[in-house]
C-alpha cells in the first residue's frame, strides 16, 4: 500500500474521527450510531492510506506525487 494522505488530511481525520467515536459513545440521538464510522476515519489516518482515494485516483500525500 502506497501512502496516499498527506500530513493535514491525517490530523484532520484523526480529530473528525475520534468526534465521532466520542458522538457515537455518548450521543443520545437515534443517529449516533453513524458516529462509528469514525473508526473508519481513524485508521485511515494512522494507516496513511485511503482505498477510497485509490479509487478515484486522488492523492494529498507529497510523496506519492513525487512519483
Amino acid at each position: 500500500m502506497t501512502q496516499n494522505t498527506g500530513q493535514a488530511d491525517r490530523i484532520i481525520r484523526i480529530i473528525a474521527g475520534f468526534a465521532l467515536l466520542a458522538w457515537a459513545i455518548w450521543g443520545t440521538d437515534p443517529w449516533h450510531a453513524v458516529g462509528w464510522l469514525g473508526a473508519v476515519l481513524v485508521v485511515t489516518a494512522v494507516v496513511g492510506f485511503c482505498p477510497i482515494y485509490r479509487v478515484i485516483g486522488f492523492s494529498t500525500s507529497a510523496v506519492s506525487k513525487r512519483k
